[in-house]
Parts: C-alpha cells; sequence; structure tokens
C-alpha cells in the first residue's frame, strides 16, 4: 500500500502520520518528488483501514500495490534513483555511464587495457578477481591480488571499480580495498545469504539477472539487497537461457523499458555476456542505448585470443573506440529535444 500526500503537507504532519502508521506494527519508506510525496507502507496493510488514512487532511489518495516488491517499487518512489559510485560517477536519473575491462584480472595488462578505455570515454572499470566458471578446472581469478590490481588501477585513473563478489566470506576482502561497486553474477542472482550481506553494506551493487531469470525475480533479488538496509542497486540485464544456440544467450532488450516501468533503480545491460561473440556486441551495445539503458557493461581486452576468460566475446581497444563513438551519436540523438 502507499500513501500519496499532498505537495504542501507540513514535515512535522508527515512525521506524525509515519509514526502513527509505525505505531501500528508497519515500516514506513519515504520518498519526495517534485510534484508528491509518497508514503509506502510495508508489512501487514490489512491492519491499517484505507478509508481512515484517506480522510487525513494531508493524504491525495491512497493506492494498493499488488507486486510483491516494495522498495524497488516505482510506484513507492517515483523519481528515478541515482547510485553514487565514487569519482564523482552517477548512474541513473539521466546519469549514462559505461562500465569497460577485461572479463578477469590477469596481471599488469590490466593498467594499459584500463588507459584505453578511460580514453576512450569508460567512465567505470571492470574486471573479475574471483571468477564463477561452469568448470571447476577453469581459471578461476587471482583472488586478492586481482583486487590489488585493480583498487591500483583505479587509483591512479580516478575510475570506480567493478568487481564481482561470490562468497559473503570474502566481502571483508572487498570492503578493505574500498571497491567501489559490488557485482553480484548471474549464477548468485538468487543467492539469498549473498544478497542480504551486501544489502548490510552501503556500497553500490550492480546486480545482474540470472541466466533463467524473469524480470520479477530480479527485482526480487533487488528487494533482498534493499530490505536490509543497502538502497544503492543497480540492475543489469545480461541475456537469459533460451532455446536459441546461434549467441550465448538471448538478449532481452525488452527488459530495459519494463524494469525501467516498474521500478527505479537504474538498469544497465552487458552486450558481452548476452551475445558471447565480439561482432555482436557493438550492434546491440548500440541497441541497449538507443532502448533507454543507464549504461553498459562491455569487456575490452588488448589480446582477446590469449585471454584468460571469455577471449571471443572481448573488445579489441580499437574496437571499442569505435563503439563509443557511436554510442555517443546515439546519445546525442536520443536525449536531443523533440520540435
Amino acid at each position: 500500500m502507499i500513501a500519496i500526500l499532498k505537495k504542501d503537507a507540513p514535515d512535522q504532519a508527515v512525521s506524525h502520520l509515519r509514526s502513527w502508521i509505525e505505531g501500528k506494527g508497519l515500516t514506513t519508506h519515504l520518498s519526495r518528488g517534485e510534484n508528491e510525496i509518497v508514503i509506502g507502507l510495508v508489512g501487514d496493510t490489512t491492519k491499517i483501514d484505507p478509508f481512515l488514512l484517506e480522510s487525513m487532511d494531508i493524504v491525495e489518495r491512497v493506492q494498493r500495490v499488488s507486486e510483491p516488491f516494495k522498495k524497488a517499487n516505482r510506484k513507492f518512489h517515483p523519481a528515478d534513483t541515482v547510485v553514487d559510485c565514487g569519482h564523482g560517477v552517477k548512474i541513473g536519473g539521466g546519469h549514462f555511464q559505461v562500465i569497460a575491462g577485461p572479463c578477469s584480472v590477469e596481471g599488469e595488462n590490466l593498467i594499459r587495457i584500463a588507459r584505453r578505455v578511460k580514453a576512450a570515454g569508460a567512465t567505470m572499470l571492470r574486471g573479475g578477481a574471483y571468477k564463477p566458471r561452469t568448470s571447476p578446472y577453469a581459471y578461476q581469478g587471482m583472488g586478492e591480488r586481482g583486487l590489488d590490481l585493480l583498487r591500483e588501477a583505479g587509483d591512479e585513473l580516478g575510475m570506480p571499480i567493478v568487481t564481482e563478489l561470490m562468497d559473503p566470506r570474502d566481502l571483508p576482502r572487498f570492503l578493505d580495498r574500498k571497491i567501489d561497486v559490488l557485482q553480484i553474477g548471474a549464477r548468485n542472482a538468487q543467492n539469498f545469504p549473498l544478497l542480504k550481506e551486501v544489502g548490510r553494506t552501503s556500497v553500490p551493487v550492480l546486480l545482474k539477472r540470472g541466466m533463467s531469470g524473469t524480470v520479477d525475480e530480479l527485482l526480487m533479488a533487488a528487494e533482498y539487497i534493499m530490505s536490509e538496509g543497502n538502497p544503492n542497486v543497480i540492475l543489469c540485464e545480461r541475456g537469459i537461457r533460451t532455446y536459441e544456440t546461434r549467441t550465448r544467450n538471448t538478449f532481452d532488450l525488452n527488459a530495459v523499458p519494463v524494469i525501467h516501468h516498474l521500478s527505479h533503480l537504474p538498469v544497465v545491460t552487458d552486450p558481452s555476456h548476452a551475445t558471447g561473440y565480439t561482432r555482436y556486441v557493438g550492434p546491440m551495445a548500440l541497441a541497449a542505448t538507443a532502448a533507454g539503458a543507464d549504461g553498459l557493461e562491455i569487456e575490452v581486452h588488448d589480446d582477446p585470443s590469449h585471454a584468460w576468460s571469455d577471449g571471443a566475446q572481448a573488445l579489441t581497444p580499437d574496437m571499442f573506440d569505435d563503439v563509443m563513438d557511436r554510442i555517443r551519436q546515439i546519445r546525442a540523438a536520443i536525449t536531443a529535444p523533440v520540435d
């Protein structure tokens, strides 16, 4: 249930109303927009008489919310959420960012790749220090040394770092190194203890959609994080598993406008993991930009044929330069005012 208040409702009256609702055993979530104030009621709303609530002077109307996700719901929070990722980089609410770098951290080539992607216009650096792999015999990542290399590159270039956390036991290592954005990968999209653990921090979380996850399941995963107190969630469409075999996954670009309709959280897309092939990454990055994504996550490697993981889907720095030029053109077109 949500209560939409009159835009001139006094702060004292709003506080009194929230106290009254919380006295009934519910929790409240307050959102102030330009034209209205919204109080979200979370809990057993049968304890509240909606007609009594609507009769109060400061209440404009009361609305039932049928979706099970509450904190991630745009009805509770009409304005777009803007997530501050550090180093002055914000995403959402009109702020568009590109996250780029190698699939996995391999060593000193990280800084060379980071310099190239930043020069091309990327604003955030990605790279896996811990790698979830289907085979237990495949490369699993450099671990802590990889985190250190990411931290060094991020500090040198003034770029926020995005890297994947797989195990709650590793979280202190990430926090000690002040990792800017914690990525939760597709395989952990419903690892509820991990989601709760990152929810107890204030560090931004890039949450990827599960390989066979629905949009609602992605939003409920975000709800796990937000229900623990962390509002800084960025959603990521990275392709889903279907019967199509010509690409690694099926890139569900429908999800971008659908999630924007349902949720206030920023939405980025990952055309690298979605398609699995270098030749398709650029076109789908452009399509995602045109669809209104708040950002892109793209894999870039200076020698893809010798990459330790996922070289088949990595762009070279020169390819990335070209894609970024085209992205800028699309962004200029879709943000320009219509006559």
